[in-house]
């Protein structure tokens, strides 16, 4: 029903709404299955950051779709429509839902649930499966997340330095929410630095700390200015944490290749194997949450930063260009 809703929908504010809310039922629903890790990712990204960026976009696009569909309006529908034709019919070969003679029921599944605690040596076995069993898929996802921050940076206006935020006032009279989010957000950095590093032994793992921590900044962005936010913690900054989370995660893996392992492969790390799974999930679930989190704030920085003043910030960017050229030696 949401989806029909959001479909019928002319108005983009009610979809980004909508949207959020559907985030939020969603975390609930995962929380009642058990997968509370799932939980807070969609908590934090379907309810929260998605829902903020949408809000962010309609500021430069408009708050209402166009009444009269255009060509290319047609054909992206038409696209979307045969490429969902293709993937209903590509899951007809597929086994059923839920079947007992299904593979990832039959030996995958039975695998990690009886060789992680002898091989891995954590009780969480989520995180066992996606930071060392399937070490390659959650390398590829954090490469994703990665080269989408670059587009972001590569298609919005920004300088070297940041943005201009000069006409962009924070929410000053809204003291309630100031005052109340400012004791709230030293609670919120330090739970999610709990998520980071509790992992191994209960919910949680880089993806959701970063998202929760990435979530503390862009409120406090939200209620004292993209410019106080920046003066907390720099544009360079942030980069240089985006590309830092996804070397080191590589690093690990070129590492253990020179101990004589394979790539990612973290029982050759340490003396024993189990300390080498220990440490190499440590380092790699810390490239994750800073390379996740410092992407979550670029975004935000760079479409806040988009819709303050795209004109000003252009001439503005010249300037400082033209400044930087003629004090170069």
């Amino acid at each position: 029903m949401t989806a029909l809703t959001i479909i019928a929908l002319k108005d983009l504010f009610a979809i980004a709404m909508l949207s959020g809310i559907y985030g939020l039922l969603s975390a609930s629903l995962f929380v009642v299955l058990d997968a509370v890790d799932v939980a807070f990712t969609e908590a934090a990204v379907g309810a929260g950051i998605s829902t903020i960026l949408m809000l962010t976009t309609l500021a430069i696009t408009g708050r209402y779709e166009l009444s009269r569909p255009s060509i290319r309006t047609r054909i992206g529908l038409l696209l979307v429509l045969v490429i969902g034709v293709l993937l209903i019919y590509g899951t007809l070969g597929m086994p059923y839902f839920g079947m007992p003679e299904n593979p990832a029921n039959g030996h995958v599944a039975a695998y990690y649930l009886e060789n992680t605690e002898q091989q891995i040596g954590i009780p969480n076995y989520v995180t066992a499966v996606l930071a060392s069993y399937r070490g390659f898929d959650t390398f590829g996802e954090l490469v994703v997340v990665f080269t989408a921050g670059v587009a972001v940076l590569a298609l919005l206006p920004h300088s070297r330095d940041g943005f201009v935020v000069d006409d962009m006032q924070p929410m000053k009279h809204h003291l309630i929410l100031r005052i109340t989010s400012k004791l709230l957000l030293p609670f919120i950095l330090l739970f999610a630095l709990y998520v980071q590093f509790h992992g191994d032994f209960g919910p949680g793992g880089g993806f959701q700390a970063g998202v929760i921590f990435a979530a503390a900044i862009i409120l406090y962005s939200m209620l004292y200015g993209l410019e106080n936010a920046m003066q907390v913690i720099s544009f360079p900054v942030i980069r240089f944490c985006a590309a830092l989370g996804v070397l080191l995660y590589g690093s690990v893996g070129i590492v253990s290749m020179l101990k004589g392992g394979n790539f990612l492969d973290y029982s050759v790390l340490l003396e024993t194997p189990v300390a080498g799974q220990h440490l190499g999930i440590l380092l790699i679930e810390f490239g994750v949450g800073l390379t996740v989190a410092a992407v979550m704030v670029c975004v935000f920085f760079t479409f806040t930063g988009s819709v303050v003043s795209p004109a000003k910030s252009a001439r503005v960017v010249a300037a400082r260009d033209g400044e930087k050229t003629q004090g170069a030696p």
